[in-house]
């Protein structure tokens, strides 16, 4: 047996390693819908118990919205529970095609393909449209699935600084030889909440011909005036050559992401990417969900509005607390606490004090950058707000937290 008692020894030994340093992360297990108020048994083995829910990416409260879940029943008796295959044989439906039509009419694109996440999406674009005569130039911060799809692709690969315009045209500069460069970055970025300036990124590709390609995973369905996305607020629809984004997230928080954009590159991706061509279909109760959502969002922005108001109430209200945030105007909201154990007490207190929100630490977030990611929901309440800001700053006060900067809490707890 290849697994011996000493490579047994060695994985328990790393293991042992990440707790004793506060970086072990332990599942929370919920007994209930996803939505503002869950039932959560913490520690395992312990009685669920009710908390306020201030870490779903539920933006928009549609996890389990009765209507939502209506639509899904009604996709699951009209067009079964799964496909079982892929998209080119026989796992294609009409509602999948609907699905396409809808959110490029959404996004403003001229096609759209469905893929099982929005993960497999930027593992698959990439590779299908790219090769070893372009380049592909992406912001530092993008997330882990766009790093990864980057890594299958043949493309030359060059990373500017976060957000930093004059270095991304230095790089664009740089590799003009290229039979084609591709600029990549998130919409918002999904650990700090703020978001790229697309307008002038945009400006720049079309400066040097270069495709833009933007995640906004974290942006679909709430951010711009009607909700289409970052490209929405920045004033460059049509502009953006790929959109990805994810139905996992505001879009009803179930599964499934596709690629949007120019109908040549969406091609590309329907007849060489490999996620596309080797996963089953997004279920049917999925799509049915989903489309329900858009029809939703289609009738008003009230949704998209509450979310504004309480991400910009808690906000304030941290800040005048005085903890040190991350700037931005998103729904994402992370309190920073900069040590990984520390990061770990502290959202463990939180849930004693009835409020779940997980600590993030290194891999997750670089090393020193530990921090409770909070977002946002438009389903919480003035109530829920409330009793969650009066549970951070009384747990704050425990470890001496607010009025505190980086330099001092580093000092006091290490990073």
């Amino acid at each position: 047996m290849a697994f011996t008692n000493e490579v047994r020894g060695t994985y328990q030994k790393e293991l042992e390693e990440l707790r004793s340093a506060g970086m072990f992360k332990v599942e929370r297990c919920i007994h209930s819908a996803q939505g503002t108020d869950i039932l959560v048994e913490f520690p395992p083995g312990a009685p669920p118990r009710k908390v306020i829910n201030m870490c779903a990416n539920n933006y928009l409260g549609f996890s389990s919205h009765p209507d939502v879940v209506k639509a899904a029943h009604a996709g699951l008796d009209s067009r079964g529970y799964g496909l079982s295959s892929v998209r080119f044989i026989c796992g294609t439906q009409d509602i999948h095609k609907q699905l396409e039509r809808r959110m490029t009419g959404f996004l403003g694109t001229e096609d759209t393909i469905l893929f099982p996440s929005c993960m497999d999406a930027n593992s698959g674009v990439f590779e299908a449209v790219l090769g070893e005569a372009d380049a592909i130039i992406s912001d530092r911060l993008v997330h882990a699935s766009i790093i990864d799809g980057i890594r299958l692709c043949k493309a030359r690969r060059d990373i500017f600084s976060h957000t930093d315009m004059e270095d991304l045209e230095a790089k664009l500069q740089l590799h003009s030889d290229k039979r084609r460069k591709v600029v990549i970055t998130d919409g918002v970025f999904s650990m700090d909440g703020d978001t790229a300036p697309l307008d002038e990124m945009a400006a720049l590709c079309e400066t040097y011909g270069a495709l833009l390609f933007v995640d906004d995973s974290h942006s679909t369905g709430f951010i711009g005036k009607t909700g289409r996305g970052t490209h929405e607020q920045y004033g460059v629809m049509g502009r953006v050559d790929i959109i990805t984004t994810t139905f996992g997230k505001a879009l009803g928080g179930a599964s499934g992401g596709c690629v949007s954009g120019r109908k040549e590159l969406v091609e590309m991706c329907r007849q060489k990417a490999r996620p596309y061509l080797f996963s089953n279909t997004i279920a049917p109760v999925v799509v049915a969900g989903v489309l329900r959502v858009l029809d939703i969002l289609s009738q008003s922005t009230e949704r998209r509005d509450k979310l504004e108001s309480n991400s910009a109430y808690w906000r304030k209200g941290l800040t005048e607390a005085g903890f040190v945030l991350k700037e931005g105007d998103t729904p994402i909201v992370p309190v920073m606490l900069f040590n990984a154990k520390l990061a770990q007490d502290f959202s463990r207190d939180l849930f004693d004090e009835g409020i779940y929100a997980i600590g993030f630490f290194f891999p997750v977030v670089p090393k020193g950058q530990a921090r409770i990611r909070t977002q946002l929901s438009a389903g919480h309440e003035m109530h829920h707000l409330e009793k969650a800001l009066a549970a951070f700053i009384k747990v704050g006060k425990k470890y001496e937290i607010p009025g505190k900067t980086r330099e001092e809490i580093i000092a006091r707890y290490g990073a």
